[in-house]
């Protein structure tokens, strides 16, 4: 069942979380319930602002906890954009697709 692949791996999730499948699927669980993206969005309108880099920050933390692999790379090039104050549009597409993706992935975990 496990899917180790581009967008997420949870056999490396499962060995951060000491092979316990349940807390892995609460952990996830958490995540789709938060809707971070949605909170992304809405910094996003302010590229400027701390809030965007500190919502893409967590969302790449997350991300890299969990082992949602494609998410977690797009994030950070996302923040760096940020930091950096360039144009995040086209990472912005790639984070909603990625996401998307994940969410599917997700599901299937959690069977």
């Amino acid at each position: 069942m496990a899917i180790n692949g581009e967008y997420i791996n949870v056999e490396d999730a499962l060995k951060r979380m000491g092979g316990s499948m349940g807390l892995y699927k609460k952990l996830l669980q958490k995540f789709i319930d938060e809707d971070y993206m949605a909170q992304l969005e809405e910094a996003l309108k302010n590229p400027a602002s701390e809030e965007a880099q500190r919502q893409v920050h967590t969302v790449k933390g997350l991300c890299a906890n969990l082992s949602l692999v494609k998410l977690a790379a797009v994030s950070v090039e996302m923040e760096h954009q940020l930091k950096d104050g360039a144009d995040t549009s086209g990472s912005y597409e790639d984070m909603k697709q990625a996401y998307a993706v994940t969410l599917e992935q997700i599901a299937e975990v959690m069977g």
